[in-house]
């Protein structure tokens, strides 16, 4: 393996983000590879978005370095920019335009922001519903939606811009119990196909599943990193414990 090959794609070290008064970062030291699946967990208030959020710029960080795909993020708008382009995340919310047609909510940004043409980008689009498994819906408004159906298409809108890595922000935390799994299988596939991701979620049989590693946060630090079998299996810190203990009843 050649040196390039060995460095990471996204790089933390000692990163710390304040709100105001609040210390929601302390410390973070984190690396991961290219093609790697991470999942964050952690209980609320810990952090885990704010982490993913300052992976691709939407915050701050205060303190420390973060570095994507060999871009220093910091002050510089071209860096933000052009991490933007390489780093597909999902949110919570589906954060769809309503007036907009499926086909094009997902055509919008490779045809704005990276000057796709409109043909190949609607070419593109389609691909990309597909493979979410929802090619039928490309002439529909997000209201016509389900709300499992609109996750996917905001994973679908991500994907058309080509990223490198896909950042997940409990992806399947605003949906009803039924349209968690046709979104997690989505995520699976994705996981399979070796996208790289960083994914903040509670549900922990996609984790044990998908992730190389498992990250636990708590108080706005990495309390602990391991493959999913120990991590489960024999926890080593007694405020993993306690949150598994919690979740997993």
């Amino acid at each position: 393996m050649t040196n390039a090959a060995q460095q990471p794609i996204v790089r933390l070290r000692g990163v710390d983000k304040w709100f105001g008064d609040f210390h929601a970062l302390r410390n973070i030291d984190l690396e991961v590879r290219s093609g790697e699946r991470v999942v964050v967990c952690g209980p609320s208030g810990s952090g885990k978005s704010t982490l993913i959020r300052c992976i691709n710029a939407l915050e701050n960080h205060d303190d420390g370095d973060v570095v994507v795909d060999g871009v220093e993020l910091g002050s510089d708008p071209r860096a933000v920019e052009s991490i933007r382009r390489r780093v597909g995340m999902v949110f919570q919310s589906f954060n769809l335009f309503p007036h907009l047609t499926i086909l094009e909510n997902c055509t919008l940004a490779p045809i704005w922001a990276s000057r796709t043409p409109r043909a190949e980008a609607q070419e593109r689009a389609r691909h990309y519903l597909a493979r979410v498994r929802i090619p039928e819906q490309a002439d529909k408004y997000p209201g016509q939606l389900s709300g499992g159906q609109q996750q996917r298409v905001a994973i679908a809108r991500a994907l058309c811009m080509q990223p490198e890595i896909m950042l997940f922000d409990e992806p399947t935390s605003a949906l009803d119990a039924e349209m968690v799994k046709e979104v997690l299988d989505i995520m699976v596939d994705l996981a399979r196909d070796g996208m790289t991701m960083i994914c903040v979620t509670h549900e922990m049989g996609f984790a044990r599943e998908v992730a190389d590693r498992i990250v636990f946060m708590d108080a706005g630090q990495i309390v602990e990193i391991n493959a999913p079998e120990p991590f489960f299996s024999a926890p080593q810190h007694d405020r993993t414990r306690t949150f598994l203990g919690q979740i997993m009843h």
